[in-house]
């Protein structure tokens, strides 16, 4: 089941939180929407080892195993980034290699704020930094994330199409206007 993929420590403590009891009771795929359209942060535990009602939501998710269809629904819904931030984290702890880096590479483009709660308050990151550690990091929220294929292994064996930095065309632009200030000046245009 994929509930256990959350340690068995935090998912006892999310099962006597307040926040599961009230509203994650008797939710669906459907309903779940709504509670994380109220979500105000991302994250692990707080004080006192207390779980975010974020780590609430992903355990209801585990749970209720969505179609595909339905969680890239979630990521289409841009006006809220922390429903989206909600789908990511699942689709990180649930997909397939391959269809992780398809699904969360794109992404990246989304440079909004997210608030993290964690253990001693709140601090700030942007979605394309949470989709790097995603990606990235062993341990996320507090959760341990399932073993990723290395990239360059999915790109020479199943066909991943390579990376395609979103810094090469400004530095594209940027090299063609060096060369052409360079030229006029040259010429004694000044």
């Amino acid at each position: 089941s994929p509930q256990y993929l959350i340690e068995k420590v935090i998912r006892a403590r999310i099962y006597e939180t307040l926040y599961w009891k009230e509203s994650c009771f008797a939710i669906n795929a459907e309903s779940l929407i709504d509670r994380a359209i109220e979500l105000q942060a991302i994250g692990g535990v707080t004080d006192r080892q207390t779980p975010t009602a974020f780590m609430c939501l992903t355990l209801k998710l585990l749970q209720l195993q969505p179609d595909k269809e339905i969680l890239l629904e979630y990521l289409l819904a841009e006006e809220f980034k922390y429903l989206r931030a909600l789908a990511a984290f699942y689709i990180r702890l649930t997909f397939r290699s391959l269809e992780i880096y398809e699904t969360l590479e794109p992404l990246m483009k989304d440079y909004r704020k997210l608030r993290v709660r964690h253990v001693g308050g709140y601090s700030l990151t942007h979605f394309d930094e949470f989709i790097d550690e995603l990606l990235t990091q062993d341990r996320v929220c507090d959760i341990i994330l399932p073993r990723l294929t290395q990239r360059s292994v999915l790109e020479e064996t199943e066909g991943l199409a390579p990376r395609k930095s979103l810094l090469v065309r400004p530095y594209r632009l940027h090299s063609a206007l060096t060369l052409f200030q360079k030229h006029w000046f040259s010429q004694g245009h000044i």
